[in-house]
């Protein structure tokens, strides 16, 4: 199945393609989701979403949601089952995409370096399950369903780490690209 999904990047990844993407990943980090933020923290008095944080115990998960106040928790869940469900795909095609662009330049066809194109499709799953939490710890809060603030905690750290994984694919690559360019000079 990955191999499949690997495969398929490689069809898709043309230039004018991961620009696109790049321009709706850039909306979605200047615009979108700062918006988002601002109006879930009342401009930024408030706290800030759990899934921006790499490791929160359940005790603070709780504090945080307890002082978003009603409001706020419905926005916050809304804006999970909605917003927070396209980024990651945004997101995921983008990096998905420039990964596999930059590594057909910089890796020749046949190396498994060429495989790892489907890393952020990691970060995706991870987010989904994460969003998943958030919206469980928002819908039954006063209720402190203490597994599921772990589980969150741990989805919420395997996103970072796959797309920390994506961005050092990124670096790779543009290395790698880079190399091939003086190679054939």
């Amino acid at each position: 199945m990955l191999t499949k999904l690997s495969n398929t990047l490689r069809r898709w990844a043309k230039g004018w393609l991961v620009f696109i993407l790049f321009l709706l990943d850039a909306a979605f980090i200047g615009l979108i989701l700062p918006i988002g933020e601002a109006l879930m923290t009342g401009g930024g008095s408030g706290p800030g979403p759990l899934d921006l944080r790499f490791f929160t115990l359940p005790a603070t998960s709780f504090e945080i949601v307890a002082l978003y106040g009603k409001y706020n928790r419905i926005f916050y869940r809304n804006f999970e089952l909605t917003v927070d469900i396209i980024y990651p795909i945004v997101y995921t095609l983008f990096f998905s995409l420039l990964i596999t662009w930059l590594f057909q330049k910089g890796f020749a066809s046949e190396s498994k370096m060429q495989r790892l194109n489907v890393i952020p499709f990691g970060a995706w799953l991870f987010d989904l399950l994460e969003n998943l939490g958030i919206v469980t710890l928002l819908s039954t809060y006063p209720i402190r369903l203490g597994i599921a603030a772990w589980l969150t905690t741990f989805f919420t750290m395997v996103k970072w780490l796959f797309a920390g994984a994506s961005l050092i694919l990124v670096i790779v690559g543009i290395f790698a690209a880079i190399r091939n360019i003086f190679k054939k000079k």
